[in-house]
């Protein structure tokens, strides 16, 4: 599932559309098939954790998310499409541009009923509300989860996949199947994931190393080899609730579980 700065990315591609009319628009999901956005303006697009949110001039909102394969491409009309119609759920033309969201889930509603989507996320780490003692009580309130799988809980802050899953816990010296109560300092821990994604968020490519060369990118996260700090085999396992298990890594020597 696309992280946090992927859709803060993807709001920013779209923002090409704002202040221009839809001069067609094509739902391709069965329970807004007769949906029609055309004549309106696109007044903006944000994003909200792992959520986008696209305003119309008409009152409406358009609500998609990534999901697990989900992209928005946006290309000069008349430009080919880079992934088979079939994937299309939802199609925006301008005069200059169109906007293809493949494998996107859709939602088209009232604006003044868009927060039934993202009025129950914790702070976005993108965003104007983050609050990281906001993110600290709402985690701090269930201390026998496991941390990896507190962080991925959008209700306790916005905007963690599972790659920063990851890597935080590695930077943070954390197993990830540390409950949260013995977690020795959350606030530290919710610190680097703002920094991390403030980083992260204008950058082609995720860095949480520092180091840009190819295979040293990340920390753990899909490593095979052997950590880079410490030469110790990399763990991996999945972790998470029944039917939620996410591929976990982590290293044994520097993330000793508490």
């Amino acid at each position: 599932m696309p992280e946090g700065d992927t859709v803060w990315q993807t709001a920013r591609r779209l923002s090409v559309l704002s202040g221009s009319s839809v001069v067609a628009s094509d739902f391709r999901v069965p329970s807004l098939a007769t949906s029609d956005v055309s004549g309106a303006s696109i007044l903006e697009t944000v994003s909200r954790g792992k959520h986008l949110l696209t305003r119309f001039s008409s009152g409406l909102t358009l609500h998609t998310h990534l999901v697990m394969e989900g992209a928005w491409i946006i290309r000069p009309v008349g430009t080919r499409w880079q992934r088979p119609a079939h994937q299309a759920r939802v199609v925006l033309r301008t005069t200059t541009h169109e906007a293809v969201g493949f494998d996107v889930r859709v939602d088209l509603v009232r604006t003044s009923e868009e927060g039934r989507f993202v009025d129950h996320l914790g702070p976005d780490l993108l965003g104007p509300d983050w609050d990281a003692s906001v993110a600290v009580a709402r985690l701090s309130a269930s201390p026998s989860v496991p941390i990896a799988e507190a962080l991925l809980e959008q209700r306790n802050l916005a905007g963690i996949g599972n790659v920063y899953k990851c890597e935080l816990c590695f930077l943070s010296g954390v197993d990830p199947r540390t409950p949260v109560g013995s977690v020795p300092d959350l606030p530290r821990l919710m610190a680097r994931a703002h920094q991390l994604l403030v980083a992260n968020r204008d950058r082609v490519e995720r860095i949480t190393t520092g180091d840009r060369r190819r295979g040293r990118h990340l920390w753990v996260y899909g490593r095979r080899g052997p950590c880079l700090r410490c030469g110790t085999p990399i763990s991996r396992a999945d972790l998470g609730p029944v039917g939620q298990e996410r591929p976990t890594y982590w290293c044994p020597s520097c993330q000793p579980l508490r």
